[in-house]
C-alpha cells in the first residue's frame, strides 16, 4: 500500500465480538479487544487487508461483527504504521467513537469455518 492509499478517505475495518460492540453502542465508545488493549492501540485493516487479517487473527471465531469506520472522524489518533509484510495498517491510539462507525456487519462462518464478508469487500479485495 502506498502513502497515498493510506491517506485516502476510504473506510477502514475492525473486527470485534458482538457483545463488545453492543456494550460500545450503549457507552458511546469502543475501547478495543483485550489484544488491542495489550498492544496499546485498536487494530484496523483496509478493505484489501481485512480478509487476510480475519484468517490470521480470528480464524473460526463465531459471533463477530465487522465495523466499517470513517477514518476522517478519528483525527490525529489514527496512525498508519508498518506491520505484517511491510504494509501500512491503520492503528487507533484511543477509543473508537461509535459515531465514527458507518456500518456494522455480522460475520457468519461458511461451511469451511471462514468468515463471510459483505459484498463491498469482495470488490476491494480483487482490485
Amino acid at each position: 500500500m502506498s502513502e497515498t492509499d493510506a491517506n485516502s478517505d476510504t473506510a477502514i475495518y475492525h473486527m470485534c465480538r458482538r457483545d463488545e460492540w453492543q456494550t460500545a453502542q450503549t457507552s458511546g465508545t469502543y475501547g478495543g479487544s483485550s489484544q488491542d488493549v495489550a498492544d496499546g492501540f485498536i487494530h484496523f485493516s483496509t478493505a484489501r487487508q481485512v480478509v487476510t487479517s480475519a484468517a490470521k487473527h480470528r480464524a473460526g471465531q463465531d459471533g463477530l461483527v465487522l465495523l466499517r469506520v470513517d477514518p476522517e472522524k478519528l483525527g490525529a489518533a489514527l496512525k498508519w504504521e508498518e506491520s505484517r509484510g511491510g504494509h501500512l495498517f491503520p492503528h487507533l491510539y484511543g477509543d473508537l467513537p461509535v459515531s465514527a462507525v458507518i456500518a456494522a456487519y455480522d460475520l457468519a462462518l461458511d461451511g469451511a469455518g471462514r468468515h463471510v464478508f459483505p459484498a463491498e469487500l469482495a470488490l476491494a479485495e480483487g482490485e
